[in-house]
């Protein structure tokens, strides 16, 4: 057994890259356990392998003492000067007990320690290399699919794609080719910690060891899409500062550049829009709207609400990031967008509660509101102007859930 012991070892080593002494280590804690139990001891002992001939020794480790009140743990000084006249009181001396029948206790335990062993490794192999793709695309092919998930495999490792990470109306059939977005790489020792009071959850997750979570929904599956695409994206010359978007209809992207003679739109459209039109093609016709960052929130607002024409922007006095968008009567329906998606987006977009009022509209409460007598300047708290015209941001998420 201690030849092939060490020819495993050696192998295990050449051909999974584990060293010979990590799984020693391991054998030699596994080996002191399986003693304890099958012999009843072990508070005391120790068990050496030796890494050349494979030999494999269980010692009772005794402290020296001048009264000996537990011969399982103590030896005498007298016994000791008899070993070695060195000794002395608090010195520890290893007396061999390998039991006659320990070879085969040894073989199993070593055989399982392996097994688990490598298992441990590779997970952590995997771990390690995809950790690296975290927040980055990644290419990978659809193997099948259940009522919870999208199984693509990347190659070492078989990642999740989730419903809420999927796109609306795209169909994974298996073989497809796609690109995903790694945005979490679970360490399967943190797997076994979190469930560790569960001991079947804990079992699925050595079974299953690095969970690699996928995205085709995701914001910043746009974000790395366009840094591929457009080199001024990627080293920094014009930067992404905002995305909003509803994965498989439309999105908004704000960017920016602080440098002179750099238009970023037209950067990232790119000559007759081939830049963006590889993005689109690749998200299976999404439609992308390219709009310029500002400082000034007035400006980002209109920007985000393109392409809608934008008469005024008022600021509520009472929350910062709250405002009323005046529109001509004609560009209400744009700027709301269908189903409020233009509106809704703008609003993500920019970080700002938005109400878009028509232009007779607002100019009706303007004129409500100036004929209204000084010692009551402020509207009554009942009072609500009912209008077909006047449409925020909430009445539009209202109707749609």
């Amino acid at each position: 057994m201690s030849k092939e012991l060490l020819n495993a070892l050696d192998a295990l080593e050449t051909e999974k890259g584990i060293k010979k002494e990590v799984i020693i280590d391991a054998l030699e804690q596994a080996l002191v356990s399986a003693y304890k139990k099958n012999y009843g001891q072990a508070q005391n002992v120790k068990v050496t392998f030796d890494a050349k001939r494979g030999d494999i020794k269980v010692f009772a480790v005794k402290e020296v003492v001048n009264e000996v009140l537990d011969s399982c743990l103590e030896v005498s000084l007298s016994d000791a000067l008899e070993i070695n006249r060195a000794y002395e009181i608090g010195d520890t001396i290893d007396f061999e007990v390998t039991p006659r029948d320990f070879g085969r206790i040894a073989a199993q335990t070593a055989k399982q320690v392996i097994m688990q062993r490598v298992r441990e490794e590779e997970r952590q192999m995997i771990y390690n290399q995809y950790s690296r793709y975290e927040n980055e695309i990644m290419t990978g092919e659809v193997e099948r699919r259940d009522s919870r998930y999208v199984y693509v495999n990347l190659g070492n490792v078989e990642a999740v794609l989730s419903k809420r990470d999927q796109v609306p109306g795209e169909v994974y059939n298996s073989h497809d080719r796609i690109k995903v977005y790694v945005y979490k790489v679970v360490d399967p020792n943190e797997n076994q910690n979190a469930e560790q009071n569960e001991e079947e959850g804990k079992k699925k997750r050595r079974n299953r060891g690095p969970q690699v979570y996928v995205s085709r929904s995701h914001p910043d599956l746009l974000k790395r899409m366009f840094e591929n695409e457009v080199p001024e994206i990627f080293d920094g010359t014009v930067e992404i500062k905002s995305i909003a978007r509803e994965a498989g209809d439309r999105a908004k992207i704000a960017v920016y550049s602080d440098q002179e003679g750099i238009d970023p739109i037209g950067t990232c459209v790119g000559p007759r829009g081939e830049r963006v039109k590889a993005i689109v093609e690749e998200l299976n016709g999404e439609k992308m709207d390219i709009v310029e960052w500002s400082e000034d929130p007035s400006e980002y607002i209109k920007a985000a609400l393109k392409p809608a024409e934008i008469l005024e922007v008022r600021f509520d006095r009472e929350d910062d990031h709250a405002c009323t968008v005046v529109v001509p009567d004609t560009q209400l329906s744009l700027a709301i967008g269908k189903r409020g998606q233009n509106a809704r987006l703008a609003a993500h977009l920019t970080g700002y509660k938005i109400d878009i009022k028509s232009e007779s509209n607002m100019e009706e409460l303007d004129r409500q509101s100036e004929e209204e007598p000084e010692e009551n300047f402020e509207l009554p708290e009942t009072e609500d102007v009912e209008t077909e015209d006047v449409i925020s941001i909430e009445d539009i998420e209202a109707d749609n859930e």
